[in-house]
């Protein structure tokens, strides 16, 4: 079987593609804001908060977990999502270095 062309990238460049995609819709982006409001909710109370039908906030909250930015335990028959904290410390470290290397920069 031959090389891939993901297998010329570090598994920090895919884990960082990963989150950033998932953080590329509005959507996830207003889910994971009320997730750092309330700190931990059911998918109903995201439901109520967003105008997005139950269906299209149950996918955006699959894509968050999937990438790692949320969690979520079953209580009875729902499902309490909140923020990952160990990939939001992993996303303040990485984007913290490149902040810090960008001052440093001279450009052209």
């Amino acid at each position: 079987m031959g090389i891939t062309k993901t297998d010329y990238f570090t598994d920090q460049q895919m884990l960082i593609s990963k989150i950033t995609k998932a953080l590329g819709h509005p959507a996830r982006i207003a889910i994971i804001e009320y997730l750092l409001k309330v700190n931990t909710c059911i998918c109903s109370d995201i439901v109520e908060e967003l105008p997005l039908a139950q269906s299209t906030i149950s996918q955006h909250l699959k894509e968050l977990k999937n990438a790692g930015l949320i969690k979520g335990s079953i209580e009875g028959s729902s499902i309490c999502y909140c923020i990952d904290e160990n990939t939001f410390r992993f996303m303040k470290s990485y984007f913290g270095d490149i902040i810090l290397s960008v001052n440093d920069q001279k450009c052209c």
